[in-house]
């Protein structure tokens, strides 16, 4: 069941996100907002204060665009 109070609270926290983190969201849709194409290497690090970095990274399967477009289709 489609809650309309829910969509409104996840828009607004959208749009605090991009509003805090603009170059991270141009980046995103800058590097994936065309689509990736399969065997690209997706890395992600984090660094929390006071710690070493930890990285990880996935290279990018078939099986992995099609739930990125059933994702899609979902809109």
């Amino acid at each position: 069941m489609f809650n309309p109070a829910a969509a409104m609270k996840v828009m607004s926290a959208k749009n605090k996100f991009v509003q805090n983190h603009p170059k991270f969201v141009a980046f995103v849709k800058n590097e994936l907002g065309n689509g990736l194409p399969e065997g690209s290497v997706v890395e992600l690090t984090v660094t929390k204060p006071g710690q070493q970095p930890v990285k990880t990274n996935i290279r990018v399967l078939q099986s992995d665009l099609d739930l990125i477009n059933e994702i899609k289709n979902i809109k």
